[in-house]
């Protein structure tokens, strides 16, 4: 197991390399969960993660016949990126084995910085499997991106820079995928400052250490597609486990819709772009997961990597989850001036018309009338009610459409 000692040799090993990510309190979180609020933002860091920190200092601590043979690593995209970054700079050659369902922006960015890519298997444990063979079978140095200490050690460089901007800080809030995150975290804050909470969220649909730790173990679980796929990791890490286990005070879940309102709520109050896993930490604490009030938190948004496609999903879902964007069939007679009156009803109330789609079959739709679902651009639920009663009031029936 690593010690503080090893945390800070990684912090003098990595400063020159790493950007030291600001701590920023935000004023609108801070209100709106009664604590202080302070965002750790290693989203900004040169590859979009937190995870080149580990991967700079395991590199840096290999010996030069390591280097010569070259690295291999297995990732889902951020540990990918973040070695392949550091490994060129280096002159290191690097291969990386990512699953297959990995986001096309974390390919193209791993390749972008001279790594050679291979896309294996459906998740990250099959990716691992392929990584470990070809590194046997090609005499590569195997890098894993969090069951390893000089990883762990690199991964921890965090909680000292917390505790280096703001001394008085009284929790620390970080996502779990293996644990090398908040192992390294919670190693060195807790050795230089006990008191401090540290706090790991997990997605509900894998909780791999939550359940390691009700085990006393860790066990593998059944593959579970997330949002989060950055700590989508499906068995607790050996070296991690212990860290956890012995430093980490309390472990929550939250599930796919309150990361996803996470993702859009940074990106709107904060102007911060945050991918699933590194709004994980968020979530919790705006769903009330964490019994913090009060406090002087830290909360960890340690990577902004989204695929552009999925980011537009979760805006339009939580803009529907918010009130602002609703669908409503309406049923209307099908004659000339139908709907020009039904319009007419819908922009003296300033709702704002997104989408329309006529359906005469079905909907148990009366012959000579038709259904037509309207997608509007809302103020909010309130908004919402009001045109409902406006329908209701003209005698449209009507319905929303979940």
């Amino acid at each position: 197991m690593i010690a503080l000692s090893d945390i800070e040799a990684a912090l003098t090993r990595i400063r020159d390399s790493i950007y030291l990510s600001p701590c920023a309190r935000s004023e609108t979180f801070s209100q709106l969960t009664g604590n202080s609020v302070h965002f750790k933002l290693d989203n900004l860091q040169r590859t979009g993660a937190f995870k080149e920190r580990g991967a700079l200092n395991k590199l840096l601590t290999l010996t030069q016949k390591e280097r010569d043979r070259g690295v291999i690593a297995a990732s889902a995209g951020n540990h990918a990126q973040g070695l392949a970054y550091h490994a060129g700079k280096l002159g290191v050659k690097a291969q990386i084995c990512m699953p297959l369902t990995t986001p096309l922006t974390k390919v193209s960015a791993t390749r972008s910085y001279g790594a050679d890519v291979v896309l294996h298997g459906a998740n990250y444990d099959d990716a691992c499997e392929e990584a470990i063979r070809r590194g046997e079978e090609q005499d590569l140095t195997f890098v894993h991106p969090f069951d390893d200490d000089a990883v762990i050690a690199g991964q921890g460089t965090l909680g000292l820079e917390i505790l280096q901007q703001h001394p008085d800080i009284e929790a620390i809030i970080a996502p779990i995928g293996g644990g090398g995150l908040i192992g390294g975290i919670a190693c060195a804050v807790k050795e230089k400052s006990p008191s401090v909470r540290i706090i790991g969220v997990q997605p509900s649909r894998l909780p791999s250490m939550k359940v390691a730790i009700a085990e006393g173990k860790p066990v593998t679980l059944n593959p579970a597609a997330t949002i989060a796929d950055g700590i989508a990791v499906r068995r607790a890490g050996d070296r991690t486990f212990p860290l956890v286990q012995h430093y980490v005070d309390d472990i929550v879940t939250v599930d796919e819709e309150e990361i996803a309102n996470a993702i859009l709520l940074l990106l709107e109050r904060e102007k911060t772009l945050a991918e699933g896993a590194g709004a994980a930490a968020l979530a919790a604490l705006i769903n009330h997961k964490v019994s913090l009030i009060g406090k002087r938190v830290a909360v960890l948004v340690c990577g902004g990597n989204i695929d552009v496609t999925l980011l537009a999903r979760i805006m339009e879902r939580g803009l529907v989850k918010d009130g602002r964007l609703v669908r409503l069939r309406v049923h209307l007679p099908d004659y000339p001036g139908a709907l020009h009156q039904l319009t007419g009803i819908l922009a003296k109330h300033r709702a704002n018309i997104v989408e329309t789609s006529y359906d005469r079959a079905y909907y148990g739709v009366n012959l000579g009338d038709t259904a037509i679902d309207i997608t509007m651009e809302t103020r909010g639920p309130d908004h919402i009610a009001e045109l409902l009663s406006a329908l209701g009031a003209d005698g449209y029936a009507h319905e929303r459409v979940l």
